[in-house]
């Protein structure tokens, strides 16, 4: 396939289009930067003139920018090609399903959404019904994220978000509750608003909840004073000397827990979106979660990540 990268020499463009490389695929990379970019365009751009002439021969496009605009969505598959987005920002996901795209689009293909997806869905076949299923997600506090990741961290803090099954508002960042982790020991993570859970909520027909900490207790624990500290968003960021650059994501029922961990949160977004980016061919027109075209089984063996028995926990 020939992909085009949005900000494929960013924090996470830059391993995707590396990862894709590596699977045999041809990359051309997109950006306001014409140094970097192979095919130079501004996603901000009125009526995206760049944006649509970068398309021209590509197959597949691969949001890594951070962009969130639907507008590049429908703009890539009325040209034919297939758009994956690794987004986790549940605003612009229904804004995305809403489309009705003539290629297929391809979402959560990261790590949360992504990953999360598909331990939800090998927890649910192992364990149906229709019990809560509780997702944790841990993200390194020592790695250096690009700037819309920074951002997108930070804009959870202060907001609320309907529970995916009850609809009640939710704050981000409260309800904490003590989570074992391989690795980490106990930890007390919180509700936040990823995609994941109310997708799998829709889909599964169950309650999903997703509960979000870093590796660092001192600045998970920062982050659940600051969400009732109007203007808390705009705080400053520099602190990744207080964490690492280990993730682990989990996802739980009574007691069956599937769960997964690695070192690096972006080079494992990379890897698991440029496996997913093949999966666009031969999938209908239509907006797709990976969780409904592949299983947890179908993870390639070389994914920079180590994968979790299913295990009973307690």
């Amino acid at each position: 396939m020939h992909a085009l990268v949005l900000g494929g020499y960013g924090a996470v463009g830059a391993p995707t289009t590396a990862a894709l490389r590596e699977r045999g695929h041809t990359v051309s990379t997109a950006g306001r930067d014409p140094r970097r970019a192979d095919r130079p365009c501004d996603l901000s751009e009125p009526g995206l003139r760049g944006y649509r002439d970068a398309l021209d021969g590509i197959d597949v496009v691969v949001n890594a920018s951070g962009a969130e605009d639907p507008a590049l969505v429908s703009a890539a598959t009325d040209q034919g090609c297939a758009f994956v987005d690794a987004t986790a920002t549940t605003g612009y996901v229904r804004a995305v399903e809403g489309l009705r795209p003539r290629s297929p689009v391809l979402l959560s293909v990261g790590l949360a959404p992504g990953l999360t997806n598909l331990l939800a869905a090998a927890v649910h076949a192992d364990a149906p019904g229709e019990d809560p299923l509780d997702l944790a997600v841990v993200l390194g506090a020592g790695e250096e994220h690009g700037a819309a990741a920074t951002a997108w961290s930070l804009g959870l803090l202060g907001r609320t978000f309907p529970d995916p099954a009850t609809g009640a508002p939710v704050r981000n960042l409260t309800r904490g509750r003590a989570v074992d982790l391989p690795g980490l020991g106990r930890r007390r993570l919180y509700r936040a608003d990823f995609s994941d859970q109310h997708s799998l909520t829709r889909d599964l027909g169950r309650p999903v909840r997703t509960r979000f900490g870093l590796d660092s207790r001192t600045l998970t624990t920062g982050l659940a004073l600051l969400t009732h500290v109007p203007g808390a968003s705009r705080v400053p960021t520099g602190v990744h000397a207080l964490g690492t650059d280990a993730w682990v994501v989990l996802a739980q029922c009574g007691g069956l827990r599937r769960w997964a961990q690695g070192r690096g949160q972006s080079r494992a977004t990379a890897h698991i979106t440029a496996w997913a980016a093949a999966l666009t061919e031969g999938l209908s027109p239509g907006v797709h979660h990976l969780h409904e075209v592949a299983r947890l089984d179908d993870l390639p063996a070389e994914l920079p990540l180590t994968m979790g028995a299913a295990v009973r926990a307690g």
